[in-house]
């Protein structure tokens, strides 16, 4: 095959194993591991060795960098809130304590050298956020375990890399000629010089973007660039510090205002899935198989010892004292999936170290992707069941997050509860807000674009938006905001108001915001029919009286969105199809005419068979 076809089955592979993973709702890791090892050692489709060469070291590393950056730029210091002790000891408790506890199950276990021990050790201080952010978003799991997960893998990426240097460069002492003062103060130099740079980094960017001294279309190209600028400059004098730097870089420009960066994150986002996918692919595929079907049974236990033993002993010894409750220790101590970076990290020090007479350090490598795939599976599959276990999941059943507080949104709220979903109305004005509040409504008082409304709401808990406000250009601005986090059709919005429909020169087109639900309906023509006794009726439909049905008997009726018997929810628009046989309820907005009895009467004088009320319950609400 030629690089470039090979370069398609790479994105192909990577790409189609996230698809599969969000169709089936199964980790998205363990697929594309499996199609790694798949395409790689099982068959030979793929070797990166024999087709990247010694490009494949830079090329990984580059993406890694890139990957560590855009996690950094998710991480808010306002976000930590209560979460913030248990990150900090964590990072300064925990990660010492399983590089300790690692070393020496692996040197009295795993039977290794005390050399290959210690830096095999402090790479497994490493979860990776390549692992645990695809599966916190899978999962839902409710805001402060999830940020103190995320925090910690971000975070302890460089922290683990940096041990593991260190116990590489107290390796080079034993087996050479250099002191170990002189090793230290070039260990302390590194790290102090990666801070600076990634802090200086972030600082001259944020500078030139408040400046506008760079264009808007090169704010990406730009900031990418940087990155592998400052990535690549401290580890000239230190190995793996510039992922030390590239962090720094990221949670700097993260915690600024600098305006764009909402953009910058977005893109970068997308650039991260689509390399932690090839990444994974080609780390899963340039494994040796021979080499990790020969570990032994020490090498069995150890990783269990890992698994079972480290990871869960060095979270519980750190969280001591912090207040949190067991079910969020439990859930912290057993979710540590390690990823691209640790077998990324155990492949060059393993062979660096192999190259300094350390014979049993070829052994990292395999040993680091045996941890890795135990650990991916295991925690893959575990953490959506015990945080349902242990009631940590954001909610069990997504509901619909609504702005704009008025007669109609109230009533919308009221039924959606009625049939057991979560509900929320968010309003920036209190006199709206109040007249909600005594219909036993959940709200929320404030501006739902703030910062502070993802903080103080959890966003997990909906899968959609709808904006009814009696402003037009501020629907579209919330659909807008959310379309990203939510999915472009999971954000809706009332139709432009009448008077603008007709005028194309001053309405914004329907690509910017959200889709129009209910046949195209506004505001005004919202709150004129519950105002006029319309209301908003459920309606059971099946094959027996199927939608044509609905539509003969209830010829005005909006209809606003329909529920599946397995928890699916549809949004209507005007493009919104129907099955024959379909088996949904309708929630639309009718006239009050249209009672059950009435639509019995009217099928009867047509001399049609009526809708029996067992089949197709209807109630108002």
């Amino acid at each position: 095959m030629t690089t470039l076809v090979i370069f398609c089955l790479i994105g192909a592979c990577g790409i189609g194993a996230q698809w599969i993973a969000w169709r089936w709702k199964i980790p998205a890791i363990v697929v594309m591991l499996a199609v790694g090892v798949l395409i790689g050692p099982t068959t030979g489709i793929l070797q990166p060795q024999a087709v990247f060469g010694d490009l494949l070291e830079p090329l990984i590393a580059t993406a890694v960098a890139l990957i560590l950056f855009e996690g950094g730029l998710t991480l808010h210091f306002a976000r930590l809130a209560d979460a913030e002790t248990a990150v900090r000891r964590l990072v300064i408790i925990g990660g010492p304590l399983v590089w300790g506890l690692a070393t020496l199950c692996g040197h009295y276990i795993g039977g290794l050298s005390w050399a290959s021990a210690a830096v095999l050790g402090g790479i497994l201080i490493v979860t990776g956020p390549t692992v645990i952010i695809p599966l916190l978003r899978q999962a839902s799991l409710k805001r402060r375990p999830a940020e103190i997960l995320r925090w910690e893998a971000i975070v302890n990426d460089p922290v683990g890399a940096l041990a593991a240097v260190l116990a590489f460069e107290l390796t080079i002492v034993a087996y050479s000629a250099h002191s170990l003062s002189t090793t230290l103060g070039h260990m302390a130099l590194g790290i102090m010089l990666s801070i600076g740079i990634g802090y200086l980094g972030a600082w001259l960017l944020i500078l030139a973007l408040r400046k506008g001294h760079i264009p808007e279309y090169l704010k990406v190209p730009v900031m990418i660039v940087a990155v592998l600028i400052i990535y690549t400059l401290p580890n000239s004098l230190l190995h793996e510090s510039g992922l030390l730097a590239v962090t720094v870089m990221g949670m700097v420009l993260g915690n600024s205002s600098v305006a764009s960066l909402d953009e910058i994150r977005r893109f970068k986002e997308n650039i991260t899935v689509l390399l932690v996918s090839a990444v994974f692919i080609l780390l899963a595929a340039d494994v040796d198989l021979a080499t990790l079907t020969s570990l032994g049974w020490r090498e069995i236990v150890f990783v269990l010892m890992v698994l079972f033993v480290v990871r869960p002993l060095a979270v519980f010894l750190s969280l001591i004292g912090t207040g949190l409750p067991l079910s969020e220790k439990l859930i912290v101590g057993w979710i540590g999936p390690r990823g691209v970076v640790a077998v990324a990290i155990a492949g060059l020090f393993g062979n660096r170290l192999v190259e300094l007479g350390v014979e049993d350090a070829a052994i990292l490598p395999p040993l680091a992707f045996a941890i890795v795939a135990v650990t991916v599976v295991f925690h893959g599959f575990s953490l959506e069941p015990l945080s349902r276990h242990f009631n940590l999941k954001s909610t069990g059943t997504k509901g619909l997050l609504i702005v704009g507080a008025n007669p109609f949104s109230r009533r919308l709220a009221e039924t959606i509860q009625s049939i057991g979903r979560p509900v929320m109305i968010a309003d920036r004005n209190w006199k709206r807000i109040r007249a909600v509040r005594g219909h036993d409504i959940p709200c929320y008082f404030g501006e739902i674009l703030s910062e502070e409304a993802e903080l103080d709401i959890e966003m997990n808990q909906f899968d959609s938006v709808v904006a009814l406000t009696d402003n037009d250009d501020y629907n579209a601005l919330v659909c807008v905001n959310y379309g990203p986090e939510f999915g472009r059709h999971r954000v809706f919005q009332f139709a432009p108001s009448r008077g603008d429909i007709g005028d194309s020169a001053h309405k914004a087109p329907e690509t910017l915001g959200g889709y129009y639900f209910g046949n195209n309906l506004d505001y005004d023509t919202a709150i004129e029919h519950i105002n006029t006794g319309w209301c908003l009726r459920l309606t059971r439909l099946s094959k027996e009286y199927t939608f044509d049905d609905y539509r003969r008997d209830n010829p005005e009726a909006r209809v606003i969105s329909a529920y599946s018997e397995d928890g699916s929810v549809r949004v209507m628009t005007r493009d919104t199809r129907f099955e024959a046989d379909s088996d949904e309820t309708l929630l639309a907005l009718v006239p009050d005419d249209t009672s059950e009895d009435k639509a019995r009467h009217r099928a009867a004088r047509r001399g049609e068979k009526p809708p029996a009320s067992t089949d197709n319950p209807q109630a108002d609400t």
